[in-house]
């Protein structure tokens, strides 16, 4: 079993900052990328940020570039994503992806987590 479990949403102004957090364990895994999706209601889940798990490299949606920041810290087994400048349109239930089958851009991951609310007033 592989767990992901998100932490960190919640209520914010526009223009303010929060840190999501995604915390792996159970099985061991490919850990060859892990990304940050989001999906409003009703919408598809799209992607937001990835990073390759053993050297670090990122990618980025152009809309959250210059804002948002992914990280992984190794011995936490954890990814996080800095989010600054928030706008309205963030607003979504962000959700954490492991282990890439295709393009780390792309929604075809194994594991994914449950989500964490994120809303963005103006």
């Amino acid at each position: 079993q592989v767990r992901l479990v998100e932490s960190g949403g919640g209520l914010v102004q526009a223009g303010g900052s929060l840190r999501l957090s995604c915390a792996a364990s159970g099985r061991t895994f490919s850990r060859d990328a892990m990304g940050w999706f989001r999906q409003g209601p009703g919408k598809q889940r799209d992607f937001v940020a990835a990073i390759r798990w053993s050297v670090g490299n990122t990618y980025y949606e152009d809309s959250v570039k210059g804002r948002f920041t992914i990280s992984r810290d190794n011995a936490k087994n954890t990814v996080y994503l800095q989010m600054n400048s928030l706008k309205p349109e963030d607003t979504a239930v962000y959700y954490c992806a492991a282990q890439s089958r295709g393009g780390v851009t792309t929604a075809d991951y194994t594991y994914w987590g449950q989500g964490t609310q994120v809303t963005v007033s103006s």
